[in-house]
């Protein structure tokens, strides 16, 4: 989807709800991350059981790494349907890129996430539309928005997916 312009990428998830064409490339490139086939190791996809249906819910993301740590972000900030089934889930994932990995996936603290943005950005460049400060801007103008954009840092885990 890179290769897209701002201004389609934008149509697609208007009011931060993809509409069914980005459904359907989320759902290709979800196969296509997971596959691991010509792709980043960062390129994932998430595997989240669903808040109301309790079905699999997959969506493909970009693991950003920061200080050692990986963390997961939200380019439609907080009213993306994979953060809220994975605060229901209480932060238990699947995370697939050839093999599956059981996860959990721990909230950032707003305060925090501002230097996390900022390499997300460096990485994720289908994000960029989505998130309204440019990659190169100060630290301060990525705090300012940081409370909008949920980060979760990847942890293993221990008991299992589900």
């Amino acid at each position: 989807m890179a290769l897209l312009s701002a201004s389609i990428k934008r149509w697609m998830y208007r009011n931060n709800r993809p509409n069914r064409f980005a459904r359907f490339l989320n759902w290709l490139t979800a196969q296509w991350f997971s596959s691991g086939v010509l792709s980043s190791r960062r390129w994932v996809t998430l595997e989240v059981r669903g808040r109301r249906t309790g079905r699999i819910v997959e969506a493909p993301l970009v693991i950003t790494d920061h200080q050692g740590g990986d963390y997961l972000v939200s380019m439609l900030g907080e009213e993306a349907n994979w953060v809220r089934n994975v605060r229901a889930a209480g932060g238990r994932a699947v995370l697939r890129h050839r093999r599956r990995r059981a996860v959990r996936l721990a909230e950032v603290d707003p305060a925090e996430r501002a230097p996390i943005l900022r390499r997300y950005l460096d990485l994720a460049p289908g994000a960029r539309p989505h998130i309204p400060v440019p990659r190169r801007a100060p630290l301060a103008e990525f705090e300012r928005i940081a409370d909008r954009y949920p980060v979760f840092r990847v942890l293993p885990e221990d008991d299992g997916p589900w």
